[in-house]
């Protein structure tokens, strides 16, 4: 046992020396992006899994997008952000280009779902929605 961890000790400290560096001299942040459709089906399949495809506008050449960010705010309800990650540059070009992506998304409960998309804000800074609901097929019951 202490041959193994004296191993570790060992490679942990190895590797603490020859780590890259954080500081490569890119400068990045994070910010939603602009949501403006999103495609769902009429209806779930309980326990299915679906393709969510989501379009949204990439403003800028320093702009890239990162991921998506799903919050549950309620047993079927969903609020869906697009994450996007802005390199800080000099200058950037104005792109205004419509990107689409998509992710997975598995359908657990019964009820109808709610989804609500990032849009932007509105002139009070306040958050603004594209909402879609989508009701879940119950299926024939087992005899």
């Amino acid at each position: 046992m202490k041959r193994i961890f004296f191993a570790l000790s060992v490679v942990m400290s190895i590797l603490s020396f020859v780590s890259c560096s954080l500081d490569d001299g890119v400068n990045f942040h994070f910010k939603p992006l602009q949501i403006i459709r999103a495609d769902l089906p009429e209806s779930f399949d309980l326990h299915q899994v679906y393709d969510i495809k989501v379009t949204f506008i990439r403003p800028d050449d320093c702009t890239l997008f990162e991921r998506f960010n799903v919050i549950r705010t309620d047993t079927t309800t969903r609020e869906v952000a697009v994450i996007g990650a802005v390199m800080e540059k000099q200058t950037c070009l104005n792109v205004d280009q419509e990107i689409e992506e998509s992710f997975k998304f598995e359908v657990r409960y019964t009820d109808t779902y709610l989804f609500r998309f990032w849009t932007g804000e509105n002139e009070n800074g306040d958050p603004q929605f594209l909402e879609i609901e989508v009701p879940v097929n119950q299926g024939t019951p087992s005899p």
